[in-house]
């Protein structure tokens, strides 16, 4: 099945928000690894790192998928992690600054 460039954003954008917000979904290391409860925030945020990298590469398929992979300099890279941190924020919310039971 093909699929047009507007679904392929689309699915980058679900994906880029899902993998951010996975780590704080859950108490696992790596998301399958063994259970820490409570995770610490460090380990939420070295999760974060192969998320990115994740991401980016699932992009670049898709962007081959589509046509030539166009280059990309550091700034490129740059707003895709902030970007990245900034879909971050529901999860981070929803496990650290909400009231507990």
């Amino acid at each position: 099945m093909a699929m047009n460039s507007s679904a392929a954003v689309w699915l980058a954008l679900l994906a880029a928000v899902s993998a951010a917000n996975l780590s704080f979904a859950n108490e696992r290391l790596l998301i399958v690894g063994p259970r820490r409860a409570p995770k610490q925030p460090g380990w939420r945020l070295l999760e974060l790192l192969p998320m990115w990298g994740l991401l980016l590469g699932g992009g670049i398929s898709l962007e081959a998928h589509a046509g030539q992979i166009q280059p990309q300099g550091r700034e490129f890279y740059a707003a895709i992690g902030f970007l990245f941190m900034t879909s971050v924020i529901p999860g981070f919310v929803w496990c650290c600054l909400r009231r507990h039971p």
